[in-house]
């Protein structure tokens, strides 16, 4: 069954738009695991918008279920990442100014300089995953970089998917907003690479994704689920969405 990390970026965009400390990331993210998900993740950006630095040192001793950081790996980040030392460390080429993150690696322009950042983390015992466009290319790359696992950013999937519950022209649209993804997932089976997705993922889409792709590790899921948190709360929440995976 693919584990179901939680992104908790969002309780973090709530507290910090009052300022205070209500509500309290370290008790989502405990909730959270007690709930059932199999992990937990954050992604720090450098203007302390949401996941703050001091979230991810209050968080590292207290959660016993897989901790994931995610982030563009400035010098900063990766000092933040060798010191609280998660189980898994995502890198995400994101912009600062960006919104949310937008693109995977070019892991063949940037393959030195993502080998380099792989040493570094497997010397503290860190798995890496790269995070990736659905681009068997850029699977080859991150291998070539020496990571244990690709991301596949799932934007395309989840909007194409979207648009074809609404259209009616499912299953063939379905089909064709899930052939890349295959094709990626493939090469990073063959590469021996783990697989993990994130981005866009919901209710509606996660069945069929990890469906035609069983073969997912992790799926890290944010924004969706903390919304439809508002709706039928976080316990419910996340059960449905671990019986999406199954």
């Amino acid at each position: 069954m693919t584990k179901l990390s939680v992104n908790i970026n969002k309780i973090a965009t709530l507290r910090n738009a009052r300022g205070g400390s209500l509500p309290d990331v370290v008790r989502v993210a405990l909730d959270c695991e007690r709930f059932g998900a199999q992990g937990i993740t954050v992604h720090p950006r450098p203007d302390g918008r949401h996941i703050r630095y001091s979230d991810v040192c209050a968080l590292r001793p207290l959660l016993t279920t897989e901790f994931n950081i995610e982030g563009n790996p400035t010098p900063e980040f990766c000092d933040l990442v060798g010191e609280i030392r998660p189980a898994q460390v995502t890198l995400v080429p994101d912009a600062p100014d960006v919104i949310t993150s937008n693109a995977g690696w070019d892991t063949v322009k940037h393959r030195d300089f993502l080998r380099e950042l792989t040493a570094e983390f497997h010397s503290k015992n860190i798995r890496v995953s790269i995070f990736v466009d659905p681009d068997p290319r850029m699977v080859f790359g991150a291998a070539a970089a020496g990571a244990d696992r690709v991301e596949l950013y799932t934007e395309a999937y989840a909007s194409a998917y979207s648009h074809a519950l609404h259209e009616n022209t499912a299953p063939a649209a379905a089909e064709a907003a899930i052939a890349p993804y295959i094709e990626a997932a493939g090469e990073a089976r063959k590469c021996g690479l783990g697989l993990n997705a994130g981005h866009d993922l919901n209710l509606d889409n996660l069945n069929y994704l990890v469906t035609r792709i069983p073969w997912i590790d992790e799926v890290s899921i944010g924004h969706a689920l903390i919304s439809d948190a508002l709706y039928f709360g976080l316990e419910k929440t996340i059960q449905m969405y671990l019986q999406r995976l199954k």
